[in-house]
């Protein structure tokens, strides 16, 4: 598969790290982990959010238009955003929603994609992800604002 082939997303899938988010980068970690011990060009997820110091950033995966590695038979459909924590644990942080809802938005403007077509990977895949704790409607409806 030539995963330089350009991606038409038309669902958004919503991941978790299932790692502790430590104020510090682990994206980085996460990327590193996905090119040398899975052998891809680059981390799977189009776009993360996590915990830099005290604030939330958005931070940038996959060129948006190139197919991802982040759902088996969902990456030349779909954008991944990953939320840098384990949501098995405790729920997200509103804020941490909060900054990567800026991020979907925009993606959905840009890809002409409705709320309806925001899925859990848990939807496509036997995993738990986002998190047991991570509300998806709370989440779909924080989209829709």
């Amino acid at each position: 598969m030539n995963i330089l082939l350009r991606l038409e997303p038309t669902t958004i899938i919503v991941h978790h790290s299932l790692t502790e988010d430590s104020k510090t980068v682990s994206w980085s970690a996460i990327r590193r982990y996905h090119i040398h011990e899975k052998g891809w060009f680059d981390i799977g997820y189009h776009a993360g959010v996590e915990r830099a110091g005290d604030e939330y950033e958005i931070l940038f995966g996959r060129p948006w238009d190139f197919i991802g590695a982040h759902c088996e038979n969902h990456n030349r459909d779909s954008l991944g955003i990953c939320f840098v924590g384990n949501f098995d644990s405790a729920p997200p942080p509103e804020a941490q929603i909060i900054v990567g809802v800026k991020v979907i938005k925009l993606w959905m403007r840009m890809f002409h994609i409705g709320p309806e077509k925001i899925f859990p990977h848990s939807q496509f895949a036997a995993k738990s992800c986002p998190g047991s704790k991570f509300d998806m409607e709370w989440f779909r409806e924080m989209v829709r604002q």
